[in-house]
């Protein structure tokens, strides 16, 4: 096999190392470094198995597709849907862990949305208190305040 560079990613033809899909990660003098991170199939995985194999040995290994290319799109998808539904829950858990800061931010966006013509304050005024608002219920929403 020719040289590998960084981020190339191969597979065993022999049973002397672990079945996968590996990634260069290193190279020293006379060795390269892979990680494991993919099976046999091409699914991906994050096992953080490396494998320190010896320049000499590098016959038993062939070119392989990259596990992260290849997933289907049903499962992008229902992936994407999935980290949604978990990121809005964890973000409702902290404004309800600290309400009265969510309190206060969901109260300068409400004013600065509806605040025209019901409040006498310039137009900057109430959009600076959208834009407030906004960073202040990310912040607490988030946990970093």
């Amino acid at each position: 096999m020719a040289s590998l560079s960084l981020h190339d990613h191969v597979r065993p033809t022999t049973d002397d190392y672990p079945v996968g899909i590996y990634r260069v990660v290193g190279s020293g003098d006379e060795t390269v470094t892979l990680l494991r991170v993919g099976e046999a199939d091409g699914r991906r995985v994050a096992t953080g198995e490396i494998v320190i194999v010896p320049d000499d040995d590098l016959e038993a290994f062939e070119p392989a597709e990259n596990p992260d290319g290849n997933r289907p799109l049903g499962a992008t998808v229902v992936s994407t849907v999935e980290m949604g539904y978990w990121s809005f829950r964890a973000f409702g858990k902290q404004l309800a862990a600290r309400p009265f800061p969510a309190v206060v931010a969901v109260a300068l966006v409400l004013i600065g949305v509806a605040g025209e013509g019901i409040l006498p304050v310039p137009e900057l005024v109430l959009t600076a208190s959208v834009i407030a608002g906004g960073l202040s219920l990310a912040l607490v929403g988030s946990g970093r305040l």
